[in-house]
């Protein structure tokens, strides 16, 4: 049971960005910040969006203060555009452990704020801390960071440097100057408790305010559903950033436009989206990358000989007729049995279905299944899925 903390500045709410107006505020508030420090030009919208903001991979996080959003940091998970630092940064060491990678990105803080480190700036990285280790699916944070920086995050939250050189141009801020590091959501405790063992039990102790504290100012995520991610660009919202206040769209390659049509797939998304050229139409069809990431633990029984025996699934991905599921080795192929999966907290599917492939990534074993008949359960699911709707509460 995680205490809650003496803080208790009810001014200040914590949150996913998800209206216009929080998503502008914060985008807005990013482009001061960035303009001030020369690490992009100023914009006639006044507001920095990039493509990753429109990918459902990417989640922004915003502090509001009195009604006032003051603080901003984005998120973005590696999908199907990368993260930008990849592009200056060499990151095999941090792909050779496993697990997720997500890119810490697009930090700001109202300067009225900035002093009062304590009053957003603490909390928020909290906030993003706990989204990542709960909510995220996330195993490695990375971040590229000004060199003038790079100790608040080592100090804070045990970033450790990817290697001691300095990118002296780095292209995704202007050019300035940055330098990358990782931490390792795994060993980030571990790393806390040793660092401020001296305080332990006394007000700085950063390690039992980040993994022992529960600042009721966080709105954590509310889902009906076991996914991984939360996506908050409906058609509108894409329309009006990156179409309507700004020219992102413009920017981007024709791969990147065939990669968000095989995502938003849908006749509300594709109207808001870059035209594609008939053979780009085509090529998308072949290909669809799902809105959303799963992870939905389950059952498969199958009788085997004289005996019953019982798998453990944890299901990544689905459709209408089948799925995916990261399963023991030992399942059989070509079999049919009865599967039981919680989709959520409250919602339960059991089907049957049959065992049909097998591949093996990395030390993991996935299994493709395809379903006999899909029930009630199993059919809702799948259409909030597929309608973006999956991640709003019951």
């Amino acid at each position: 049971m995680q205490e809650t903390t003496a803080f208790n500045d009810t001014k200040l709410v914590l949150k996913i960005a998800e209206t216009q107006s929080e998503l502008e505020a914060c985008f807005h508030l990013l482009h001061e910040a960035y303009v001030a420090n020369n690490f992009m030009e100023p914009h006639p919208s006044e507001l920095r969006v990039t493509p990753y903001h429109a990918l459902p991979t990417t989640t922004t996080l915003c502090a509001i203060y009195d009604g006032e959003v003051v603080g901003t940091i984005s998120l973005i998970r590696d999908g199907v555009f990368g993260f930008p630092m990849q592009k200056a940064f060499d990151l095999h060491g941090v792909r050779e452990r496993g697990g997720q990678i997500a890119e810490v990105s697009a930090l700001a803080v109202h300067p009225r704020f900035r002093r009062t480190v304590g009053l957003v700036v603490m909390p928020l990285m909290k906030f993003m801390y706990g989204y990542c280790t709960r909510y995220f699916d996330t195993r490695h944070l990375v971040i590229a960071v000004n060199p003038s920086h790079i100790v608040f995050y080592e100090s804070l939250l045990m970033f450790q440097r990817l290697f001691n050189q300095v990118v002296e141009c780095y292209g995704f801020v202007n050019g300035a100057p940055a330098v990358g590091a990782t931490l390792d959501l795994i060993d980030a405790p571990d790393l806390m408790r040793a660092a401020n063992a001296s305080k332990a039990g006394k007000k700085r102790d950063l390690a039992h305010y980040f993994l022992n504290t529960e600042l009721p100012n966080i709105q954590w995520p509310s889902r009906r559903y076991h996914i991984t991610n939360d996506p908050v660009m409906t058609p509108a919202l894409i329309d009006h950033f990156f179409n309507e206040r700004t020219d992102t769209f413009q920017t981007m390659d024709r791969r990147q436009t065939a990669l968000l049509h095989s995502i938003y797939d849908s006749t509300d998304y594709r109207d808001c989206l870059p035209k594609l050229t008939a053979a780009e139409q085509a090529a998308v069809r072949t290909r669809r990358y799902p809105r959303y990431s799963l992870h939905c633990p389950g059952e498969f029984s199958v009788r085997m000989r004289t005996a019953h025996h019982c798998f453990t699934l944890d299901v990544v991905d689905v459709s209408e007729d089948g799925f995916q599921a990261r399963t023991p080795p030992e399942v059989p192929m070509a079999t049919w049995g009865q599967v039981d999966i919680e989709l959520g907290p409250a919602t339960h599917s059991s089907v049957t279905a049959a065992t049909v492939r097998r591949q093996h990534v990395g030390d993991s074993s996935f299994v493709s299944f395809r379903l006999n008949a899909a029930d009630s359960a199993w059919t809702t699911f799948t259409k909030h899925l597929s309608s973006g709707t999956a991640h709003h509460p019951a």
